[in-house]
């Protein structure tokens, strides 16, 4: 039997101070170059799935692997970005970008290889819109540039694993739409291993090949679906019947979620 390049098996995760664990016997499987998403109601365990695949929590129960050893091992560049865009105020949008590289490479190989990255930077910033920002503060820009710019600084060390935290969820329909594009033709061109958490169906649909849909707290896996459409995927190709099948399937296991949620909730009056 084939092992992914990340392995969850059975894996729990109980927060200090917290009665209930965030996610219960939780495994999947994602083969190196692969894209699945992580999709469920608030509060469901799905970043701290992410949070246990970066090494960030450890597993207080089963096991998790990624590419072949512990989380957060030396296996590779990881690039991450979430909801809020976290660049640092008091660095140009370029210094923020670069920065994972001034990390991986250390001060030494950053400074001499610096134009080669500096080069490197400025193309990806381009390539997202944002070649005329590369100079300016991240408080000089909207939200949705501050978004674009944390897509580059996660893109550009080329990693071999990509953790997406809804990245998108504060942006317009079409800001977020224009990103999907970005990050597929970028997924299709370096092929990290993506995982996407999102609360957006048509955005896991879009960008994932398997979408993991999660009870509702503790957090385990109650379905998984196969995505079966060709790439690249296209905003248009959203309103296509297939397409739309998937989504209409997966938003009945999430409504299936909460009804029998609900159905455990005690009776008020």
């Amino acid at each position: 039997m084939s092992v992914g390049f990340i392995e969850l098996d059975q894996a729990t995760l109980r927060y200090p101070r917290s009665e209930t664990p965030a996610v219960v016997d939780i495994s999947l499987s994602v083969p190196s170059g692969g894209s699945v998403a992580l999709v469920g109601p608030s509060g469901c365990g799905k970043s701290s799935v992410l949070r246990l695949i970066a090494g960030l929590e450890t597993a207080t129960g089963g096991r998790v692997t990624v590419g072949g050893g512990a989380p957060g091992a030396a296996r590779g560049a990881v690039g991450v970005a979430f909801q809020k865009s976290t660049m640092l105020d008091w660095r140009t949008v370029l210094d923020n970008v670069l920065l994972p590289l001034e990390v991986v490479s250390g001060p030494t190989g950053f400074r001499a290889r610096r134009a080669e990255y500096r080069e490197r930077a400025l193309a990806l910033l381009a390539r997202l819109g944002l070649g005329e920002y590369a100079h300016r503060y991240p408080w000089e820009m909207s939200g949705g540039m501050q978004q674009r710019a944390s897509l580059c600084r996660a893109l550009i060390h080329e990693p071999d694993l990509l953790l997406l935290d809804e990245p998108f969820a504060a942006l317009d329909a079409f800001t977020r739409e224009d990103l999907w594009g970005l990050v597929q033709s970028i997924w299709q061109e370096r092929r990290p291993t993506t995982v996407l958490v999102t609360h957006d169906l048509r955005e896991a649909v879009y960008l994932a090949d398997t979408v993991y849909v999660f009870s509702k707290g503790p957090g385990r896996i109650v379905h998984r679906e196969a995505i079966d459409l060709p790439r690249p995927r296209t905003v248009e190709g959203t309103f296509e019947p297939a397409f739309v099948e998937y989504v209409q399937r997966l938003r009945g296991h999430i409504v299936e979620v909460r009804e029998t949620d609900a159905d455990k909730e005690p009776a008020h009056g």
